[in-house]
């Protein structure tokens, strides 16, 4: 079963990395590991099961219509949103192991369940054309070392045999760190932040780690519609609770 990860100590730190412990699981360190967890953890992830079909908000329990207030007022510029699982323990700790410190070990479970979880729930007709990450500013990029958004997106888009175009939207200023903003703020912040450079498809997917407001893939998914797109997706690992 799940541990807590934060006081990981040095020395299961090199476990959970070694090559030769490449088949335990990385929160409790089973030798039983498939894909980086054992049975019990990979149970224990918590599964994003009501949530709006639109933004995939989670909702406390199923209700007519499946529709979070906010996008039954002010409907996203976006047909749904494919997340499989809410941004709570332990997947906020594995994705923030992976995003901030660069540890691909607890990306690698998580992964391989998202690309199951698009097979079993994408339709050939809704199969986008492309996927698009979410763009990162360069200079943040420089400093992360990778966008995990292009990680993720090129890993699904092998797994489903659907091209990433990563070049076709680019951040035009850096701004602000999402995460310390609420609603309102990051709207604003994000405002003209987004440039789109090149044709887009008629059908896209845009792909993040994390959607907590949902303000990034509204702006994004606008900005897109305006581009030519006619039918767009959101796709994300987790999504925060309201």
């Amino acid at each position: 079963m799940i541990n807590g990860l934060n006081p990981l100590s040095t020395f299961i730190e090199r476990k959970v990395n070694s090559v030769q412990s490449g088949g335990r699981c990385v929160s409790c360190l089973s030798p039983h590991a498939h894909h980086g967890l054992c049975t019990g953890c990979r149970d224990d992830l918590p599964a994003n099961r009501w949530h709006c079909h639109s933004c995939a908000l989670p909702l406390a329990f199923a209700t007519p219509g499946m529709r979070c207030g906010e996008c039954q007022t002010l409907p996203p510029p976006f047909s749904r949103s494919l997340i499989p699982w809410r941004y709570q323990y332990p997947v906020d700790g594995m994705i923030g192991r992976y995003k901030y410190q660069g540890h691909r070990k607890f990306a690698r479970p998580l992964l391989i369940g998202f690309a199951s979880f698009l097979e079993q729930h994408l339709e050939p007709e809704q199969k986008p054309d492309v996927l698009i990450p979410a763009p990162m500013h360069w200079l943040r990029r420089w400093q992360r070392g990778f966008n995990q958004a292009q990680d993720i997106a090129e890993f699904v888009g092998a797994r489903l045999d659907i091209p990433v175009t990563a070049g076709v939207v680019r951040r035009s200023r850096r701004v602000k760190a999402q995460r310390s903003l609420n609603r309102a703020a990051r709207l604003q912040n994000l405002r003209d932040v987004f440039e789109v450079r090149g044709v887009v498809p008629e059908r896209v997917a845009i792909v993040d780690d994390v959607v907590t407001t949902g303000a990034t893939v509204r702006v994004l998914a606008s900005e897109l519609k305006e581009a030519g797109a006619g039918d767009i997706q959101v796709w994300a690992l987790a999504r925060t609770p309201g």
